[in-house]
């Protein structure tokens, strides 16, 4: 894989966290959600994806946007479990949003945004403005369609984090406490609390990767 070639110097840079001396592997993956082992009895078989598959890219798109600190990928790769229900899904099912995906299930509204942000940003992701102007054109489905590939679709939370929520929400997270992972939290629209707090806390007890 080659790394992205960005536009513009994020604020979460490297530089910004402690790094994390190591790189997620399926492994960690698999201690965290064992189903994501294999792909075994997958009700959406062109979704799923295994921890093998996913860890690469995840890895990838921590180090396109300088998310360093083992304590912001732990939660970017829990709001990710969570949302796919162990990389289950890529598409919104449930109550079945149209346009509504990613590993991140992103409104359509940010998978826009996001699709623009590549067409400018980034520039060997092979996505030019009129792909993006046509697909906006056609649909919320064929604007999904451009982002959601394992490249971008599993990039769509280190996306999201780096581009829009404020530093100091990355900065928040990056402390690994509870508080911090709150305020990511209020960022992405979510509650903190329940199953998405359970998968968050099993990963940041591992304490590294």
């Amino acid at each position: 894989m080659k790394l992205l070639t960005l536009a513009l110097l994020l604020a979460t840079s490297a530089l910004a966290q402690p790094a994390s001396s190591q790189q997620l592997t399926a492994a960690n993956i698999i201690a965290i959600a064992p189903s994501t082992a294999s792909c075994a009895g997958s009700v959406a078989p062109s979704e799923r994806r295994t921890a093998a598959q996913a860890a690469p890219w995840l890895t990838y798109s921590f180090s396109n946007f300088g998310h360093s600190a083992f304590s912001t990928q732990a939660a970017l790769l829990s709001l990710i479990l969570y949302e796919t229900a162990n990389f289950t899904y890529s598409i919104n099912h449930s109550p079945g949003v149209p346009g509504q995906g990613t590993r991140n299930m992103q409104s359509p509204a940010f998978n826009l945004l996001y699709a623009k942000w590549l067409s400018e940003s980034c520039t060997n992701c092979r996505l030019s403005a009129a792909q993006v102007a046509n697909a906006e054109g056609t649909g919320v489905e064929a604007l999904l369609d451009l982002v959601n590939g394992d490249e971008f679709g599993f990039g769509s939370a280190a996306w999201f984090l780096a581009t829009q929520c404020t530093a100091d929400v990355s900065a928040a997270l990056a402390t690994g406490s509870v508080e911090g992972w709150q305020v990511y939290m209020g960022c992405v629209g979510a509650e903190a609390g329940g199953e998405r707090q359970k998968i968050w806390e099993s990963i940041i007890g591992l304490g590294h990767w």
